[in-house]
């Protein structure tokens, strides 16, 4: 389809780390992103590709008048709150943020007659898996309450497209990791729970050491395996699934993960050698939850829309996560 510099995309904290990545891969592509961020975990330095709205998806004013000023197509939506941790702690927090501030995003979609949404979903809504690797057909029983939130609103896609015509693309990812390879925009969480950035934190000493939470697992090294998937091939796969839908392509549902893990020992082994700098370690007991291995089969997004991850290897991941960590410092 071809469009113009004009034709705008409203993504939903695109602040944010993957939302930002993904508003530059739609610049790229040719679209105008317009970022609608609350700013509680996203940063305005991370919006340079479009403009910035400072505000929430549950206000239908905010929404009604951004839409009215911007005239979107479609929408990327990545805003949601992320931590499982805190989910579990306080569902409520996460049930009104993510579940019903979704529903007034696409109430407004609906109102307003916007046709495309791409949502930004998580392995999460598995729960353990049942085999491995985990393909779309595996079935959904989220362990937390933020898995659940995100399958609930897979349901609300699945019901706004039976009843209004809304069509939708959920990309289920896998973890997240790396930075812009020219590194302008990166990870930056507070609080920080992610492993990679955790290990190059302990690499450049600003914490003792990384904690590694169980090595009895029944893994090679004892230690969990992830699926760890470049951030940059993550925005990538938005624009394909925006493109997809663009050409009248139906609802669907992918995996995003590169279909292979790296243990949490392998992890810091190879941040180790890309950063040149000893890695102090500390063992800490298992967590409950976490599952000996998560990986993802994301054959069908290749098939159908010929997304091809391009930084797959650990060491590309760790090299671009250092660079951008070491200019964020």
């Amino acid at each position: 389809m071809s469009r113009t510099k004009h034709q705008q995309v409203l993504v939903t904290g695109g602040a944010g780390y993957i939302g930002s990545h993904a508003c530059k891969a739609l610049a790229h592509a040719g679209y105008t992103p317009v970022t609608l961020d609350n700013l509680v975990y996203g940063h305005r330095w991370a919006v340079r590709w479009g403009p910035l709205v400072a505000g929430d998806i549950a206000d239908r004013a905010c929404l009604d008048a951004l839409i009215e000023r911007h005239r979107p197509t479609a929408v990327l939506h990545f805003a949601a709150y992320a931590y499982v941790g805190e989910s579990v702690q306080d569902p409520g927090k996460y049930y009104r943020n993510n579940v019903a501030g979704t529903l007034t995003l696409l109430e407004a979609l609906r109102d307003h007659g916007i046709p495309h949404l791409i949502f930004s979903s998580t392995c999460a809504t598995y729960g353990v898996p049942e085999q491995i690797p985990i393909d779309e057909q595996h079935p959904q029983h989220p362990i937390n309450p933020y898995g659940a939130s995100k399958l609930m609103i897979e349901r609300m896609l699945a019901d706004f497209d039976t009843a209004h015509g809304l069509k939708s693309i959920a990309l289920r990812y896998f973890n997240a990791a790396g930075a812009d390879p020219n590194a302008e925009i990166g990870e930056a969480h507070d609080p920080e729970t992610h492993l990679i950035p955790l290990v190059l934190d302990a690499a450049a000493g600003r914490r003792p050491a990384i904690t590694i939470f169980g090595d009895d697992y029944p893994t090679p090294d004892g230690t969990c395996i992830r699926d760890y998937i470049h951030v940059t091939d993550l925005a990538q796969a938005h624009v394909r699934a925006l493109q997809a839908l663009e050409q009248g392509a139906d609802s669907t549902r992918y995996n995003l993960g590169n279909g292979h893990g790296f243990s949490v020992r392998e992890v810091i082994d190879q941040a180790a050698r890309v950063t040149g700098r000893p890695i102090p370690v500390e063992r800490g007991p298992r967590r409950p939850g976490d599952p000996p291995r998560l990986i993802g089969d994301a054959t069908r997004i290749r098939r159908d829309l010929g997304w091809q991850p391009q930084s797959a290897d650990l060491e590309t991941i760790l090299h671009t996560a250092w660079r951008w960590h070491q200019r964020a410092s």
